[in-house]
């Protein structure tokens, strides 16, 4: 089928190549490259970071925005890319701590040793303060502002390119790619996100975006989940107890590595809108209630609380715009009245990959995609894992990463 442009797909450019067909100025040299995309998006002061055969740029772009949108750039110093991958974060979360994290072994450098030029796209409510974020800033705004970087960077590079993300961001992935109507973009890659769901599942989401509809009529834009907070004190301070009574004798309360514990392997039991979405929790692991708090006994199977430390401590603001959530909840529920993704018109070939104890075996998303003509689609579930398992498990690049 061919594509037309679009409303926020970027027109197909006369790419700035060199005579042997690589971006000029890259010629195989990340930093050549960072400098051209640098001079593209150039509206904040840039820092780079070098490593071992690669190289990062971090550029917030301050449009003059309530915050800016932060791109970084990872780039391969020994080669030119063969395509772009843009890596969207999952709400409350930026680049650095869902893709960078654990430093050489997370998915922006799996992405960037098999040829890619990642490109992350941070949201800007993780640069905001809460008082910056308005009843705005829904799926829309977001797919709005990636849509600019994409369209600036295709500009130069006219590269083959694809959308990933995981959360929040695999909906934004997918939202993007039904705008977008560029023949570059080759794939889209969905970790763990939830299409609409049916029966009395869509009922509890239409109840969830209620919710979120009433947070908005109050004023309230924006919450911080917490879960931040709540690690490192379990990894600072890990015996001392917690805020939080302990379940069975409420008199009581979990310790702090405890209760960091629970709510990672139990989140779909916390309280809060949109924890049931999680079929059990965003990790793996197990937790049993001993004779007394300091007693109980925990683990997690497959990312280290280590791993998720570092991951918490590289985020910014961690705030989750409240239009965002009622956006996803629309979608969940099957809700095209609020929030309408086009299913039918993602053309672009789909390797969506759930996690079993994530969001779990709802592949009606991947179904509508299929049902409006595109039949390059794959869904998949990965068994034993939970929802941030899939980006930071020891053993996620075999286990999930592989299924790309």
């Amino acid at each position: 089928m061919e594509r037309q442009r679009g409303e926020e797909g970027p027109d197909r450019p006369a790419p700035v190549q060199d005579t042997a067909g690589r971006p000029r100025d890259a010629a195989g040299h990340g930093v050549g490259l960072l400098t051209l995309l640098e001079r593209t998006l150039g509206t904040g002061t840039a820092a780079y970071l070098p490593g071992d055969g690669w190289i990062r740029l971090t550029l917030p772009l301050d449009d003059g925005g309530p915050a800016p949108v932060t791109v970084d750039v990872v780039a391969d110093t020994r080669r030119a890319p063969r395509g772009i991958a843009y890596l969207l974060p999952g709400g409350g979360l930026n680049f650095c701590a869902e893709f960078f994290t654990p430093g050489d072994r997370g998915l922006a450098q799996e992405l960037r040793r098999e040829g890619f030029l990642v490109v992350g796209v941070t949201p800007r409510e993780d640069a905001a303060a809460a008082a910056d974020i308005g009843a705005d800033r829904g799926l829309a705004a977001h797919r709005r502002d990636l849509a600019r970087v994409v369209s600036a960077l295709d500009g130069v590079l006219g590269l083959p390119y694809q959308y990933a993300g995981h959360s929040a961001g695999a909906a934004l992935a997918l939202d993007a790619a039904a705008h977008d109507r560029s023949p570059r973009l080759s794939r889209v890659v969905v970790l763990d996100t939830t299409g609409p769901y049916e029966g009395d599942l869509a009922v509890r989401a239409a109840a969830t975006r209620d919710a979120y509809e009433a947070q908005l009529a109050r004023g309230a834009y924006a919450a911080d989940p917490g879960l931040a907070a709540l690690i490192a004190r379990a990894v600072t301070d890990p015996q001392a107890p917690s805020p939080v009574p302990w379940p069975p004798d409420p008199a009581l309360r979990f310790t702090n590595a405890g209760l960091a514990h629970f709510a990672l392997v139990r989140t779909a039991a916390l309280p809060g809108p949109a924890n049931w979405i999680h079929t059990q929790g965003h990790s793996a692991g197990s937790y049993v209630f001993g004779a007394t708090p300091a007693e109980d006994r925990f683990g997690l199977t497959h990312t280290p609380l280590a791993t998720w430390h570092a991951a918490a401590s590289a985020l910014g603001s961690g705030l989750v715009p409240t239009a965002l959530m009622r956006d996803l909840a629309a979608i969940w529920a099957g809700d095209e009245k609020t929030y309408a993704l086009p299913w039918e018109r993602i053309e672009a070939e789909v390797v969506w990959v759930n996690t079993e104890l994530g969001r779990g075996d709802h592949p009606r998303g991947a179904r509508l995609i299929r049902d409006g003509g595109n039949r390059r689609v794959r869904f998949t579930v990965v068994p034993g894992y939970g929802h941030g398992d899939a980006v930071w498990s020891t053993t996620a690049a075999a286990d999930v990463w592989s299924l790309f």
